[in-house]
């Protein structure tokens, strides 16, 4: 039975594509086709045989295409080519099948930093037909606890130096029976690595269907409860050859550095997927502070970067010291939306482009971007070609040009939770909500005003928080800031900075009155933070992302305490 390909704005029907799955687990668990988002697949370069393995368009196919020489990875001292990453994940994927049992469609979760091991582990086990869990390294017993439960996993592969807490998890859990370590050095001395070593270096990949889940992301929701995003073995494709052909214009002569960890599903599309679906050269972090990276532009002559506003910032204090980041041709920002100051003195500086974007977990990777030749500060950029979007009201109305509303979108990829209820907030009326407020001016080009939720009503005015970071964020003393809303019984709500200062510069009510004065002259006088705290650092996620819940939570706090103290 083969899966008719929806078109534009139909659901995806009510039949998928063959399978290669004998679990047919993932399959069971995807969300009813009625509360699928439209799926747009009609356009030719989105049209993909019935069966489809992606890691093997990823590694043995550069092989085929006469790529087998050139360098695939960099990381940890090595350098690993497309014949040699080809022949280590080929031996992996034996072990996991003739020695671990691994059936197609078994989940396998990999614990790992950014290292060529895990990205070889991931590839053997999509070969083995496995459905890939990639789980981010600094993840505790019980939050492992979480993903194995609702993902049903039995085997869970690991870098030996942070086996402890996959083992003690696999003490407690009645799903999670194996836990195999593999090396994540360059030194093959572990378990996964040993049993590899004998076997034969051509695999017969399972011939998944292109309709098969080939990894979950997870992604954790208001409440904690983590959910599990399900991507077939076309998305990964996809993502590749639309945005990434599109956009950042991959060849083979690219070299791709950045921080994002490859346990989410954008570090993984920009540090593996992207190059390795190219023929290019993926750099591995498992540090990546700005200085590691610049050391990488610098020795590898990298070309494409993946980080954070905050990283560019300091890479651009390095260049005042001279460093030299001249190979660079393209840089992604992700994480945070970017500041306005950052964009332009990028630009300046380097004379290069630097692309924000918006992805999610749930459609894979990025979908709105700016583009080369076609980028413009404070801006998010149009759509993906392939996607389109929206800004619409609580009932799904499209709102005029420059009006704020609920971001929707749609395409060739998204949103289908594992099992979860909450597959009906994200996706209304064939639209993925992504959560995000945004604006479209009459050009069509969007721009990101703040999280749905992280808008600050203050005496009636609808204010968002990165309008006011990227104005106090053009004052000499500011290094970085985050801007949340306090409660505040006169106004329901007050604009608060939490601000770290440059070097050299002391915090006190001087400073804070002209900063607060810098601001009423930026932008509109109303939205100037009222309050302004001055912190060493600022609450981040592990891909540099500032963590605002985290500052609306001490702001709560504070305002509690001092209202106590008041009494």
């Amino acid at each position: 039975m083969s899966m008719a390909i929806p078109s534009l704005g139909q659901s995806p029907g009510s039949s998928l594509g063959p399978s290669g799955h004998v679990d047919d687990f993932a399959r069971r668990n995807l969300p009813p086709f009625a509360l699928w988002p439209d799926l747009i697949l009609d356009r030719p370069e989105f049209q993909y045989p019935d069966t489809l393995n992606a890691a093997v368009e990823l590694t043995d196919r550069n092989v085929e295409r006469g790529f087998g020489d050139r360098v695939a990875l960099i990381g940890n001292g090595r350098q690993r080519t497309y014949k040699e990453l080809t022949d280590w994940s080929n031996r992996l994927a034996h072990a996991l099948v003739e020695n671990y049992g691994v059936k197609p469609g078994n989940r396998v979760l990999i614990r790992s930093g950014n290292n060529p091991a895990l990205v070889a582990a991931w590839l053997a086990a999509t070969k083995a037909g496995a459905v890939v869990v990639n789980t981010m390294p600094m993840l505790r017993a019980g939050e492992l606890a979480k993903i194995v439960d609702k993902a049903e996993i039995a085997l869970a592969l690991t870098d030996s130096r942070i086996a402890d807490e996959l083992v003690a998890c696999a003490k407690t859990s009645r799903f999670l029976k194996q836990v195999v370590n593999f090396d994540g050095t360059s030194n093959h001395d572990a378990e996964l690595d040993r049993v590899a070593l004998s076997k034969p270096v051509r695999f017969d990949a399972v011939k998944t269907g292109r309709d098969d889940v080939a990894l979950l992301g997870f992604t954790s929701g208001t409440t904690g409860e983590p959910k599990a995003t399900m991507h077939f073995h076309r998305d990964l494709m996809i993502v590749a050859d639309g945005y990434a052909k599109e956009v950042l214009k991959v060849t083979p002569d690219d070299v791709f550095v950045g921080s994002p960890p490859l346990a989410f599903t954008f570090g993984l599309g920009g540090l593996a997927i992207f190059p390795l679906r190219f023929g290019a050269t993926a750099t591995l972090l498992e540090n990546a502070a700005p200085s590691e990276m610049i050391k990488i532009i610098e020795t590898h002559k990298a070309t494409i970067c993946f980080t954070s506003p905050t990283a560019y910032r300091a890479m651009m204090t390095a260049m005042d010291a001279g460093a030299d980041l001249s190979s660079l041709r393209l840089a992604v920002s992700a994480g945070e939306t970017l500041p306005a100051p950052v964009f332009e003195r990028w630009v300046r500086k380097t004379g290069k482009p630097i692309l924000d974007g918006i992805g999610s977990t749930e459609l894979l990777h990025i979908f709105i971007t700016n583009r080369i030749g076609d980028a413009q500060a404070g801006t998010t950029g149009r759509p993906v070609t392939g996607y389109e979007a929206r800004i619409v009201d609580e009932a799904m109305n499209e709102v005029p040009p420059g009006t704020v509303g609920k971001l929707a979108v749609r395409g060739p990829t998204g949103c289908r939770y594992l099992a979860d209820s909450r597959q009906t907030s994200y996706v209304r009326d064939g639209w993925n909500l992504t959560g995000d407020s945004f604006v479209q001016n009459a050009e069509g080009r969007l721009s990101f005003v703040a999280r749905s939720d992280d808008m600050i009503v203050s005496s009636g005015y609808n204010i968002a928080g990165p309008d006011v970071e990227a104005a106090l964020l053009t004052h000499e003393a500011v290094a970085e800031c985050g801007v949340v809303g306090a409660p505040d019984e006169a106004r329901g709500m007050i604009v608060k900075a939490y601000i770290v200062l440059a070097p050299g510069i002391t915090g006190d009510d001087a400073l804070k009155a002209a900063l607060q004065d810098h601001v009423k002259r930026e932008i509109a006088p109303y939205k100037y933070p009222r309050g302004i705290e001055f912190v060493a650092q600022l609450p981040k996620t592990e891909t540099g992302k500032l963590k605002r819940y985290t500052l609306r939570q001490m702001a709560q706090a504070n305002t509690a305490s001092a209202q106590t103290a008041a009494r």
